[in-house]
């Protein structure tokens, strides 16, 4: 290439780059906020360069725009964290830029302490994943490698009237029975198994890919619904097992993580948090944390009859007794399993 050749391409080098570098954009989004109130954004060219178009993106979905900001409301998009896309088109080119938002909880969660009403024998070496009232009996799921177990227990005496194990490959995760079917979490495995309430026979397994794993699990009578260690809630289909859609859990200062064992009461969502003795209760239609129940003492009251020795050895498992308005909770190796009533305090 020659000198003339050579300047010539380095001008015009340096005019598209000068062109170019006249467009700075800005995505401005407001980054906190509750569910009954707005979300702002805004894509500006900070030397007000002329712009062609501009496409808006929430969570991937297109937004109309007339123009080059929107005033939304964050109830239509639900509480939790939230993905903003801007499309800049502007002469030969185009820019994209990307924010995000969260939507937060209304109010803050009530707090509940509790009430024994009465204290039942449980099996010590039941590491207990998940657990449901079903006709007058306790099912419950445990877990860990080579000694995950599918259990039908009577209530009064902790008796195991019914088990099965499950692969020593897998780590058993919680439970729920619909339709006269148990359906049975893996942790790690990505795998879900169907058995017969009465014979305990397998019938079929279920994958699931959309969720990190497997962690609790209930059903509100046409979907299961489905836990996995973060801060999201997994809606099943019943029929083909796939996952529907999720909602993100969150209280009115911070996403909630590590739900754990689920039981659904009266459309709220009671959940043991992992390694905590809490329950989260969670409106399952907003993801909102409305409550949260307070059941650390319960460790002292085991503590009368039990040495507590491993940090895992705690509340897990939750059941309602919806006819007759019992709670039962239960841990991981407890002797008993408690029946309580919540009390807002």
């Amino acid at each position: 290439m020659n000198k003339i050749a050579f300047l010539t391409s380095t001008l015009i080098l340096l005019f598209i780059t000068s062109c170019d570098s006249k467009y700075k954009f800005k995505l401005d989004v407001s980054k906190k906020t509750t569910l009954n109130g707005d979300v702002n954004i805004n894509l500006k060219e900070e030397n007000n360069k002329p712009i062609d178009n501009i496409q808006f993106f929430i969570d991937g979905k297109e937004i109309t725009s007339q123009g080059n900001s929107l005033n939304l409301k964050a109830a239509d998009f639900g509480i939790g964290k939230h993905t903003v896309s801007a499309l800049a088109f502007y002469p030969g080119k185009t820019k994209k830029l990307n924010n995000s938002f969260e939507v937060f909880a209304n109010n803050k969660p009530a707090i509940y302490k509790y009430e024994i009403i009465n204290s039942y024998p449980h099996d010590k070496k039941a590491y207990t994943q998940g657990l449901e009232y079903y006709k007058g009996f306790l099912y419950e799921t445990t877990g860990r490698r080579g000694e995950s177990s599918l259990r039908k227990v009577e209530i009064k005496t902790g008796k195991v009237l019914q088990k099965i194990d499950l692969d020593k490959e897998y780590f058993g995760e919680g439970m729920t029975i619909l339709d006269d079917k148990i359906y049975w979490l893996t942790w790690e495995a990505k795998k879900g198994f169907v058995y017969d309430l009465k014979t305990f026979t397998l019938e079929k397994e279920f994958v699931y890919n959309n969720s990190k794993e497997g962690w609790g699990l209930t059903n509100d009578g046409s979907e299961l619904i489905k836990s996995d260690g973060s801060n999201k809630i997994w809606f099943l289909d019943t029929e083909t097992l796939k996952e529907k859609r999720s909602i993100q859990v969150y209280s009115n200062d911070r996403a909630v993580d590590n739900i754990n064992e689920l039981e659904l009461i009266d459309d709220k969502l009671y959940s043991n948090k992992y390694q905590k003795n809490t329950i989260v209760i969670i409106d399952i239609k907003t993801g909102a944390v409305v409550g949260l129940a307070d059941l650390r003492p319960l460790e002292k009251e085991m503590a009368k009859t039990q040495k507590l020795v491993a940090q895992d050895e705690v509340l897990n498992g939750i059941a309602y007794d919806k006819e007759n308005d019992r709670l039962f909770v239960t841990g991981k190796n407890w002797g008993k399993l408690f029946e309580i009533k919540l009390i807002k305090k």
